[in-house]
């Protein structure tokens, strides 16, 4: 029992409570970000006041979360300073840089866009806020991108030495920013946020479709956010794929843990539920799918898995953690693709708007998204345990010289704060998510044309997102 007062159990957990507050908030303004352009763009196109109505409806929602999202970030470059000292000094040589490329070159890209985009409508003119709009949403990828390398090269690290006094010292920075998980991280997060932003998008959507059926704004979240289930979930199934591959290949003992396999053998069953078990180092009460784990990690119905008894037990990761957290995010994504294949079986019938089920199922849905990115966190850094940096760094050796009481008070009044702050924000989105959108929200000005200059008039199209 003691050892979860230990100064290093209180400082990851400290980590990670503050990770779980803030990726959620990426995890949404990514995707929405670039639901805003999408948005306007197709405003721009057909003059349709109808995307303008959703675009200024969630560009209200995005200002607050970007916000929330920033502040609940700066937290941890507080902590890696107190309270993982000896791992800021290590890694900090390649690790600091990046962060740094991050900050200069993705958030002031997207912040410094996002006031012209907020409140410059009337301002700019519309294809320069157009402009803007999409600068936001690619510093928010862009931003993905440096933070994903970050955490990929903590996993997967290379382009490398290690100096006299124990720190990593970049070699070759291509190979440290693309390092060999790093391709697969980046996509699979993109694809998750987007879906994440989808699924709270047709939430809303339906929530107000079961009040209106003929709330045409919300017709358009909805649909938009069904074909993003349709056309998303797939393709993270085959990312997902394709990604566990590369763990496989060079976290083989995070597999082992996702899997709840402790001995290493051919034609792996696919073990779907089961309790793992450390002590005795077995998998009590697993329900398998014969030769299906090896088929799907090796491509071959008899290929070899390692189990995890092939490590240390002090070289392992927490098993029945990674293991419930990976089951959490696959089914999750399971759901996600069969809500998508569901509406699409409506749309073909054209009763996408008339089936309140299918509608009540989506606001079911809704934090979906969520919960999948904060379950795929865990089964990514958790299972990188022991370590910090993988197969190099250990946890116990990236902490500062730091008390437990200390630890925990400052843990004590992080929940505190957050649990206030970001549920006082979070409620407020959820107000705002409340409210049925209405044409009013354009904030367009009496008398302006709806459409750009040189644009097709909106008569001439049929709105995309309702086809």
């Amino acid at each position: 029992m003691m050892e979860f007062f230990t100064a290093e159990f209180l400082a990851r957990s400290q980590f990670a409570f503050t990770v779980a507050f803030h990726i959620i908030f990426p995890a949404f303004t990514i995707g929405l970000a670039s639901y805003l352009a999408v948005l306007e763009g197709l405003w721009l196109k057909t003059g349709d006041d109808a995307y303008m109505v959703a675009f200024r409806y969630w560009m209200k929602i995005f200002a607050v979360a970007f916000g929330m999202g920033v502040v609940s970030g700066l937290v941890m470059s507080y902590q890696f300073g107190t309270n993982w000292a000896v791992f800021s000094d290590k890694a900090g040589p390649v690790i600091g840089p990046l962060l740094g490329y991050e900050v200069l070159s993705a958030f002031f890209l997207e912040a410094g866009f996002l006031g012209i985009m907020l409140f410059g409508m009337e301002r700019v003119g519309r294809r320069l806020h157009y402009f803007a709009t999409l600068m936001v949403a690619f510093g928010t990828l862009f931003s993905a991108f440096w933070i994903l390398s970050v955490n990929s090269w903590m996993q997967t690290p290379a382009g490398y030495i290690i100096n006299e006094a124990g720190q990593f010292v970049p070699d070759d920075w291509w190979a440290v920013v693309f390092n060999p998980s790093f391709p697969y991280r980046l996509v699979h997060m993109v694809l998750a946020a987007y879906l994440t932003t989808a699924f709270v998008v047709g939430a809303v959507g339906a929530w107000h479709l079961l009040k209106n059926r003929d709330n045409r704004p919300a017709r358009i979240m909805f649909s938009m956010a069904m074909w993003m289930a349709v056309i998303v979930a797939p393709i993270q199934v085959f990312v997902g794929d394709m990604h566990g591959l590369n763990t496989l290949e060079h976290q083989p003992q995070k597999v082992a843990a996702m899997e709840g396999h402790y001995e290493t053998k051919k034609g792996v069953p696919l073990i779907l539920f089961g309790i793992p078990n450390d002590e005795e180092e077995r998998t009590d009460y697993a329900i398998e799918l014969p030769n299906v784990a090896s088929f799907i990690l090796t491509h071959e119905w008899e290929g070899e898995i390692k189990g995890l008894k092939d490590w240390p037990k002090d070289e392992r990761p927490p098993t029945a953690v990674v293991f419930w957290a990976f089951r959490i995010m696959v089914g999750l994504g399971l759901l996600m693709a069969g809500l998508g294949l569901w509406s699409l079986y409506a749309r073909v019938r054209g009763k996408l708007y008339d089936l309140p089920m299918l509608q009540k199922m989506a606001v079911a849905m809704g934090p979906s998204g969520f919960i999948a990115v904060l379950a795929g966190w865990v089964v990514t850094e958790v299972g990188r345990q022991p370590y910090t940096v993988y197969g190099l760094l250990r946890t116990s050796d990236s902490l500062s010289p730091i008390a437990a009481p200390a630890v925990a008070t400052s843990l004590a009044v992080f929940a505190l704060v957050y649990f206030i702050v970001f549920g006082a924000g979070t409620l407020y989105m959820l107000k705002l998510m409340a409210k049925a959108p209405d044409d009013a929200d354009t904030g367009l000005e009496s008398g302006v044309p709806t459409r750009a200059a040189g644009t097709t008039p909106a008569a001439a199209f049929v709105p995309a997102a309702e086809e």
